[in-house]
């Protein structure tokens, strides 16, 4: 039976984010100049930062002066995440019109991330909702470790449901599913899809994925074929959750964007260009991420036919 998928996909980008939350350092004119560059290969939806407690996560502290450098980029979208009603005060305040909203899929995660239970959680996401409303900012939620708990193992879908329900009920209608620590596999994703479009009919999906065991890809396919058209994706690989160990980063971007063109899906993206700001992100770290086409060489390098000395090595 032959394969349905879309015509086109929307890519966020959130290495200035999830990328940078858990890497040292990375100075405030070096994001803006990364997100820039993000800009500048196509990229038009990008999650710029965090706006959390500088002591939670200092990486992101700079997050107000990161989003006052980028506002000239007028052509791109920019959300930002915010764990509670402090935050989205901050992220409206310096011009944010998008924000998405944060809880676990798991009490035991909610409690490394959030310090606090879901249910506590979802009570101080109330007040944020409201004042995106008065504000007219758009609000979407996330939810993590929907396919997997690092703490609890298998996460019972039912209370996925129910968290989903209570985002309904906030008036939420686009919710990103998150494989946090990268444990869901393709037949999971589409089993659980097929469930919740069917239980919420009226609710928009995205897959915010990560690449732990090498099973992220593979996840997006069965995303794809269960009609979901918005990733998540960091340049380079880079990203995880720091409040677990052996986090690993997202799905590449680069990797993302080549082979859903292998495929016939339009990104709108310039996977050459983004190769170059791909391998920029891993010098400004020092180190490489998970990227597997960073490591094969760009387009035009695979592409390049070996001499005869070359083939006899």
């Amino acid at each position: 039976m032959e394969r349905r998928y879309p015509e086109e996909v929307t890519i966020w980008e959130v290495l200035p984010r999830d990328g940078f939350q858990v890497e040292t350092w990375v100075e405030t004119e070096t994001k803006i100049k990364l997100i820039k560059a993000l800009a500048a290969c196509g990229i038009r939806h990008i999650e710029a930062t965090s706006f959390v407690h500088p002591r939670a996560i200092p990486q992101l502290k700079d997050a107000e002066a990161v989003v006052k450098g980028i506002q000239s980029l007028t052509d791109v979208s920019f959300r930002a995440l915010v764990p509670n009603l402090k935050g989205a005060e901050r992220a409206i305040g310096v011009g944010i019109n998008q924000i998405k909203l944060l809880l676990s899929a798991t009490d035991s995660h909610s409690l490394a991330n959030s310090n606090c239970t879901r249910e506590e959680a979802v009570e101080k996401l109330l007040p944020v909702v409201e004042l995106a409303n008065q504000k007219n900012v758009y609000v979407g939620g996330a939810l993590t470790v929907s396919f997997g708990c690092p703490y609890e193992g298998e996460v019972n879908e039912e209370e996925l449901m129910k968290l989903i329900q209570q985002y309904k009920d906030m008036g939420i209608r686009e919710i990103s599913l998150a494989d946090t620590a990268g444990m869901g596999n393709p037949k999971q994703v589409s089993l659980l899809l097929q469930k919740l479009k069917r239980a919420f009919p009226l609710l928009s999906f995205s897959l915010h994925l990560h690449n732990t065991r090498g099973m992220a890809f593979a996840n997006v396919v069965a995303g794809l074929e269960n009609g979901i058209t918005s990733f998540d994706s960091s340049t380079a690989g880079l990203g995880g959750c720091p409040y677990f160990p052996k986090a690993a980063g997202n799905i590449a971007t680069e990797d993302l964007v080549h082979s859903l063109h292998l495929m016939g899906i339009k990104t709108g993206i310039d996977v050459d260009r983004l190769m170059t700001v791909a391998k920029e992100v891993t010098d400004v770290v020092g180190h490489e991420g998970s990227s597997f086409l960073l490591k094969a060489g760009q387009n035009k390098d695979l592409a390049k036919k070996p001499t005869g000395q070359e083939k006899l090595g």
